[in-house]
């Protein structure tokens, strides 16, 4: 399996982004080159990390160590929340790290309502996208209630939203209010963190499919749209996880998974979150 099998999305301004990547998310520094190189060598080509994950430094190097031509790459990276009043230095801070001139995509990490900074960061990621520093630039756990205030006063609409969406968490109403906006969804823990793989339903339609309970969640959320960026430092699963854009589920199984949505948030509330990253 490599990239070339994964299916693309285009987003508002015409860019295109593998819908299945790899994210970085909670991957210690010192373990993340080498967990970005075998994700690379498994065949991924996009990959997603932040300023606050602290590993932009190890996904450069892994990059750099590639020898893969960086326009058959995608990467996005992410402003922390305590820059939002500083953010074109702090995207030059991203960029150094990751040692490139330009970066795919680059989002404001949360909205931190509770700053009232957000609009003064979109427009100096207006800037670094007039400037052809960033691809595309968009947003992460914002809320119907941001994108309103945020669309209303942007020039460049945000291209995507990543938000928390995995099949106990689907934020039906938070990922159509994004699509209303033009806004790609972009699914962050998509596994639940892995909860939502033991679910019997789950397990059930992957037995029918021949396939790993994982691979039936990413088809999911492949198959409702969204784009995916699972994590895992194990290169099988790595393998395992890209495999999934050759299971096709039925509108059954699509249904069966729909109806698994809890309401059962996993990481921090958008709407209250209020901490700097560093």
């Amino acid at each position: 399996m490599t990239q070339d099998h994964v299916p693309g999305l285009d987003l508002n301004n015409g860019v295109r982004i593998p819908q299945l990547g790899y994210g970085v998310f909670q991957i210690p520094p010192e373990n993340t080159q080498e967990a970005v190189e075998s994700a690379l060598e498994a065949g991924y080509r996009h990959i997603d990390t932040a300023a606050g994950y602290r590993n932009e430094a190890a996904v450069g190097a892994a990059v750099a160590a590639s020898g893969i031509a960086r326009e058959d790459l995608f990467i996005t990276t992410k402003l922390r929340n305590g820059d939002q009043a500083r953010a074109r230095a702090a995207f030059e801070d991203s960029r150094e790290a990751l040692g490139l001139e330009q970066v795919d995509l680059y989002l404001i990490h949360w909205p931190v309502p509770s700053q009232g900074l957000y609009l003064q960061a979109w427009q100096d990621l207006e800037q670094i996208y007039s400037d052809g520093l960033a691809r595309a630039i968009g947003v992460s756990n914002f809320l119907p209630e941001h994108l309103e205030e945020l669309t209303r006063a942007a020039n460049v609409p945000p291209a995507v939203n990543q938000i928390e969406l995995h099949p106990t968490f689907q934020q039906r109403a938070l990922a159509d209010a994004s699509r209303r906006h033009g806004m790609a969804v972009e699914a962050y823990s998509p596994l639940g963190q892995s909860g939502d793989l033991t679910n019997s339903t789950v397990i059930e339609i992957a037995a029918r499919h021949h396939a790993t309970p994982a691979q039936v969640v990413l088809a999911w959320h492949l198959a409702s749209g969204n784009i995916v960026i699972p994590k895992t430092a194990t290169p099988e699963r790595m393998r395992e996880n890209l495999a999934s854009v050759s299971v096709e589920l039925s509108p059954l199984d699509m249904e069966q998974i729909n109806d698994l949505d809890a309401g059962r948030r996993i990481g921090a509330d958008p709407a209250t979150a209020a901490f700097s990253q560093y």
